[in-house]
């Protein structure tokens, strides 16, 4: 029994680990280390896949593993994440503290598992939509996982107070939740990060495209992560209007 095939499923279960444990964290709001957890899972999910490809023991256990563990790393946790943002801003903040007139506020916090929803549904599309070989149709769940886990990351490291404000708006949570868990599911076609092989005519927009991402990590650090996720969308959008066009 050849013991390549295992070494994929492997990896895709340590994903899954760091994404329970990232789960414990967020429940105890340690923020740091659960953001470095499902950056660490992100991590091994990149190389499950390139594993599975490089020795092509691809098969259909291995894809609905991936999806199984994405879903608790880059679904489930953000999604709480984002639900105990808005509940230490109802919890810590006067101006929006429950109160016997605004009870119904206290269903806000909950907003924040459309994120989790939406992941499920864009996980589930893309095990059988075949158009997603190549490239994406709407935003990886991992790279919305880094969108949302930058956020409390902003929020305790920033030295912008104007920035930190503006995050720890409960409208602003509410609204990233809102666009994210569109992107998750919208009809555009996004790149893929994906590298299959050493092939620089191929691959050269990726390689542009991690060069910026380091350059900014360096220089904005976990600013930077919103910025790169935007510069993605933005960039997949101009290369397939240009292509298109041509």
């Amino acid at each position: 029994m050849s013991i390549k095939k295992h070494i994929p499923n492997t990896i895709t279960l340590l994903n899954l680990l760091a994404g329970l444990l990232a789960l414990i964290h967020a429940f105890n709001g340690n923020y740091n280390e659960a953001f470095s957890l499902v950056c660490l899972g992100i991590f091994f999910d990149y190389w499950d896949g390139f594993f599975a490809r490089i020795w092509k023991v691809q098969s259909p256990i291995g894809l609905q593993l991936d999806s199984l563990a994405d879903m608790v790393t880059s679904g489930v946790v953000p999604g709480l994440v984002m639900y105990k943002m808005l509940a230490d801003i109802q919890e810590n903040q006067s101006q929006y503290n429950l109160t016997e007139d605004t009870y119904y506020m206290g269903v806000v916090p909950y907003f924040g598992f459309l994120i989790t929803l939406a992941s499920c549904y864009r996980l589930a599309k893309f095990n059988v939509d075949s158009r997603q070989t190549e490239s994406f149709i709407g935003l990886p769940t991992p790279a919305n996982a880094l969108l949302i886990m930058s956020i409390p990351m902003i929020q305790f490291h920033s030295e912008f107070e104007w920035l930190v404000d503006f995050l720890s708006n409960p409208y602003v949570l509410v609204g990233v939740t809102v666009l994210s868990s569109y992107l998750l599911n919208a009809e555009i076609p996004l790149f893929s990060l994906k590298v299959k092989s050493f092939s620089w005519e191929k691959y050269k927009m990726q390689v542009v495209f991690l060069i910026i991402s380091l350059i900014l990590i360096v220089l904005l650090e976990f600013i930077a992560i919103p910025i790169i996720i935007l510069l993605y969308v933005i960039l997949s959008v101009l290369y397939n209007t240009i292509h298109k066009n041509v």
